[in-house]
């Protein structure tokens, strides 16, 4: 397998898990957020003076679940844009 084939293969590669790191993270964020949604309305539904401390927490916890989500779509755009496996690649092969 020569160099060009090798730099096709990794970058088609990256592709297919830039994909996967986006999917499941979008997935994960989407459960995660719903979870707690639907315990926020169970908890509201029992104890409806605790609602506004419930609310403000229910807030700081769907920012903490959209970061992780952000960091892995921040991972995903480093490989999609300035891939360090094809530098490695490329040093590898002498280029």
């Amino acid at each position: 397998m020569n160099v060009a084939e090798l730099l096709t293969h990794v970058q088609g590669l990256t592709a297919i898990a830039i994909g996967i790191i986006i999917g499941l993270g979008a997935l994960g964020a989407c459960l995660g957020i719903a979870i707690m949604g639907s315990k926020f309305l169970e908890s509201a539904a029992r104890q409806p003076e605790l609602v506004p401390l419930l609310q403000g927490r229910m807030f700081l916890l769907a920012g903490l679940i959209d970061a992780a989500f952000i960091i892995g779509l921040a991972v995903a755009l480093l490989f999609a844009f300035s891939n360090p496996l094809l530098a490695a690649v490329q040093a590898a092969a002498g280029h």
